[in-house]
């Protein structure tokens, strides 16, 4: 079996070692809850993992799957926060550093595909994590250039991302080159010093 095939799986082993050490977790797009369930099943016990969404069905997903999987993942179930708002409003419930951070951006799979991300809020929010990122901690961010929108977000988001300091961040960027050119891709950040 493949396990780097495609974006998200790529996403989740370069987080999986650092979720080892993580006190603070993001899940900015908590979706169906497949990657907020990888963070809960990969963190440490004494973690704290917010997954955010801003449509209720997402976040009523996300909690279904965690109590499913309950014997099945390090953190108790009251370590997780779900919240049933945008990741724009981030500094509203988390005033600690972050450690990691995901975004799965697009609409939710087997939702309305009308209500998608959008780029302006994706990185205002991308930014605000930027901030208060701890050294060595990192942000994945897996991109759908296959709608609309999609391919706006995956245009903004290499724009902001090339213009980083290379002396507080280090960024990758992944995209199957033998697969359709709208294939999902991967934004990688990892802090290395201040950012002002």
């Amino acid at each position: 079996m493949q396990k780097l095939s495609n974006s998200i799986q790529l996403a989740h082993c370069l987080l999986k070692d650092r979720l080892v050490e993580a006190n603070i977790i993001i899940d900015a797009t908590a979706g169906n809850g497949n990657d907020t369930l990888f963070l809960a099943q990969n963190a440490k016990s004494k973690a704290k993992l917010y997954a955010f969404d801003i449509q209720e069905q997402a976040i009523l997903n996300t909690k279904k799957l965690l109590i499913e999987n309950k014997n099945n993942i390090n953190l108790p179930l009251e370590n997780i926060k779900f919240i049933h708002d945008s990741h724009e409003n981030i500094n509203n419930y988390i005033q600690a550093k972050i450690d990691v951070a995901i975004f799965n951006l697009g609409y939710l799979p087997g939702g309305d595909h009308e209500f998608t991300t959008k780029n302006d809020i994706t990185l205002k929010t991308i930014d605000k994590i930027l901030n208060v990122l701890n050294i060595n901690g990192y942000i994945a961010i897996v991109m759908y250039p296959g709608h609309e929108e999609g391919l706006k977000e995956y245009q903004a988001i290499k724009l902001f991302v090339k213009d980083l300091p290379k002396k507080a961040f280090t960024v990758g960027w992944y995209k199957m080159i033998n697969h359709n050119l709208n294939a999902p891709a991967l934004c990688w950040i990892e802090k290395v010093g201040e950012y002002a």
